[in-house]
C-alpha cells in the first residue's frame, strides 16, 4: 500500500557525494502515488545516481527517503519485492534465450511460483513486443531489444512502483512510441511510475508530474501545468519590418526579443497582447501574424536553469 500521505517515493534531503563533488545535493522528492513522474534533467544532473540510492544499490551521503510507504533501507524487504525498475541498462546472461533468462531470475526471487512462470513470462514478452525473439539469444539482440527484455523482467510480477531510467534508450521511433504506450497502461492500471529521462518531449508525452534536476539539484517539481506557469508566455510576431517591431517591443518593456525567421518573438511579462498590436500599428508595423504561446516545458527549463536542453531524439 502506498504511504499515508499518498506519496510513492518521498525525501528529505537526500544527498551522494563522490569525494568533493555532490552528484545529489539534499533533493527532498514527492512522487505521489499513481502518478506517471517526469524525472527530467541533461545527462550527468544527478537523476541515475538519485535512483541507485532509492533502490538501495548505493549508500546516500545523508539523508533519509521511503517507497511505497516503507523507510528505507531497513524496510527494503517490505517495499522492494513490490518496485520494478529498469537502471542503466539491463544485464543478462549473453548465452540464453530472452526467455531463457527471464526463468532464470524468477527463479531466484521471491514469489517465484513455477506453476504460472511460462504464463507470466509470455504475458511479459507480449507486453514489451518481444515475443518473437523470446527463444533468440540475448547476445543477438539489438540495444532496443535488451532494453524491452529488461522491461518484461520489471513486469514480470504485479508492480505498484516502477522505476525507469531512460527507458526508451537505443529504440527506433515504432519502438519509443510503444514503450510510451506502455506507460500509460501502467498509469491507467494504477502502477506509479518514475521515469527518468533527458526528453523534454518524452516526458511532456506521458507524464502528469515532474521534477527538474540540474547538477544535482531538484529545481522544481510539481504537475506539467504548474511548470509550464513558473515560464512567462511568449509573444510570436510576423511583421513586415522586423527590425522595426524589435525596437517598438523594446520600448514597451518585453525581454529575450529575437529574431526567428520572419518572426519577431519576446517574452511578454505582464504585457498583453493586443497592447503590443495596437503600438506595433500605430508605429506603422504591419501585422501579418500576432500569437500569444503558452510557455512550453522547454521554456521552462530554460527559465530555471538558463541553459538549453534536449528537446527530442
Amino acid at each position: 500500500m502506498a504511504s499515508t500521505d499518498g506519496l510513492a517515493v518521498e525525501t528529505h534531503g537526500l544527498a551522494k557525494h563522490f569525494g568533493t563533488l555532490a552528484a545529489v545535493d539534499g533533493i527532498d522528492l514527492a512522487v505521489p502515488a499513481g502518478s506517471t513522474y517526469g524525472f527530467l534533467g541533461p545527462n550527468g544532473s544527478g537523476k541515475t545516481t538519485t535512483i541507485r540510492v532509492l533502490l538501495g544499490l548505493v549508500n546516500p551521503t545523508a539523508g533519509s527517503w521511503s517507497l511505497l510507504g516503507q523507510g528505507m533501507p531497513h524496510r527494503a524487504m517490505d517495499a522492494l519485492p513490490r518496485v520494478g525498475a529498469l537502471v542503466e541498462g539491463p544485464a543478462f546472461y549473453p548465452w540464453l534465450s530472452g526467455h531463457d533468462n527471464l526463468a532464470r531470475l524468477d527463479a531466484l526471487g521471491p514469489d517465484g511460483r513455477s506453476a504460472t512462470r511460462e504464463a507470466r513470462i509470455a504475458g511479459a514478452l507480449a507486453r514489451v513486443g518481444l515475443t518473437a525473439a523470446a527463444k533468440r539469444k540475448y547476445k543477438a539482440y539489438s540495444l532496443g531489444m535488451r532494453q524491452r527484455l529488461g522491461l518484461a523482467w520489471a513486469l514480470l510480477r504485479p508492480r505498484q512502483l516502477l522505476v525507469l531510467d531512460e527507458p526508451t534508450n537505443g529504440m527506433d521511433p515504432q519502438g519509443t512510441r510503444e514503450i510510451r504506450h506502455l506507460v500509460r497502461q501502467l498509469a491507467e492500471d494504477g502502477t506509479t511510475v518514475f521515469l527518468s529521462s533527458h526528453l523534454l518531449s518524452e516526458v511532456e508525452q506521458v507524464c502528469t508530474h515532474v521534477g527538474v534536476m540540474h547538477r544535482g539539484k531538484l529545481l522544481m517539481q510539481g504537475t506539467l501545468d504548474e511548470l509550464r506557469a513558473s515560464s512567462v508566455p511568449r509573444l510570436r510576431v510576423q511583421p513586415d519590418d522586423p527590425a522595426k517591431a524589435v525596437e517598438v517591443l523594446s520600448t514597451l518593456g518585453l525581454s529575450d526579443i529575437g529574431r526567428q525567421g520572419p518572426d519577431v518573438v519576446a517574452s511578454m511579462g505582464n504585457v498583453a497582447p493586443e497592447e503590443c498590436c495596437r503600438r506595433l500599428v500605430e508605429a506603422g508595423v504591419g501585422v501579418r501574424m500576432l500569437v500569444s504561446e503558452k510557455a512550453s516545458l522547454e521554456d521552462a527549463f530554460v527559465a530555471l536553469t538558463g541553459e538549453g536542453f534536449d528537446v527530442a531524439r
